[in-house]
């Protein structure tokens, strides 16, 4: 089955934002676009006619711009997590649109974004209302993070090397590490990075032997290894700066206050300048 890019708008200029980067990717993939508001009755007076409305009209704005697009439109009504998740789990990747550099906004507000995000069984885009389709068209990198062993990221690394292959970009492939402290400390790992000349040597190792399936399916794209010393969320985003999309991993899970994404995964989506994608485990 063939899945198509979905975007949820709710008439910002964040959501447009997000219309328009999740267009442009359908074409570069010869997807379907579908676009999809989510609401519910209790929001107020019935608006139906008007939400129908507007998403004739933001279809008609991509159509003009992308004449051979296939978009589809959709009123979801009711509980929004549980519609856009639904959505979500039928197409290739959920775009939404994010505001400035903080919470989620707009029919996404508070937890409600945080829990589409974290629950999400597809990757989710979260796009700005600066963005801009030069951007992708300079040459920019896409950046990825890569953390843990050879499977741990392999999710974020794939979706990574899928769109630079999409967009002829080259990618980044970051990897931060630290000085074992006394709850990190073991033997073991200490022997594998004596084994491997030193701790940087073993972090370089190890972020090759993740890229080196990837390397071999896309041996077009360009790839630059990046091992960096500190904190994962501020090395992946300094190396994010100049970037055209920072893609992280998830690992969500639940606690007594909700739904989580990884202190990494909330760094980006809060503070990082372009469009993230935020990947679960394969």
């Amino acid at each position: 089955m063939t899945r198509p890019i979905t975007v949820g708008v709710d008439g910002s200029a964040e959501s447009l934002a997000a219309v328009h980067w999740a267009a442009r990717e359908a074409v570069r993939r010869s997807l379907a676009l579908r676009v999809v508001h989510a609401w519910e009755k209790s929001d107020g007076e019935d608006r139906t006619g008007d939400v129908r409305d507007a998403l004739a009209e933001t279809a008609r704005e991509v159509t003009d711009r992308h004449a051979d697009l296939p978009v589809t439109t959709d009123l979801l009504e009711g509980d929004r997590v549980e519609a856009l998740l639904a959505e979500a789990a039928d197409a290739e990747t959920l775009v939404l649109g994010t505001r400035g550099h903080g919470a989620i906004v707009g029919f996404l507000l508070g937890s409600v974004g945080q829990q589409v995000v974290a629950e999400s069984a597809r990757p989710v885009v979260l796009v700005r209302a600066g963005d801009l389709a030069e951007s992708e068209a300079a040459g920019r990198e896409i950046v990825v993070g890569q953390q843990g062993g050879p499977d741990d990221s392999a999710a974020a690394l794939e979706f990574a090397f899928e769109t630079a292959a999409a967009r002829g970009a080259g990618v980044r492939v970051v990897r931060a590490w630290s000085l074992p402290t006394v709850f990190t400390f073991s033997p073991g790992s200490l022997r594998l990075a004596d084994e491997a000349g030193g701790l940087e040597q073993y972090e370089e190792k190890a972020l090759s032997e993740a890229l080196l399936p990837f390397t071999e399916r896309f041996p077009d794209v360009r790839v630059t290894r990046h091992v960096e010393m500190g904190s994962a969320g501020e090395v992946l985003l300094t190396a994010a700066a100049p970037a055209q999309l920072l893609v992280v991993g998830r690992r969500a899970h639940r606690s007594a206050v909700g739904a989580r994404v990884g202190s990494v995964a909330h760094a980006a989506m809060h503070h990082a300048p372009c469009p993230v994608a935020v990947v679960p485990p394969a």
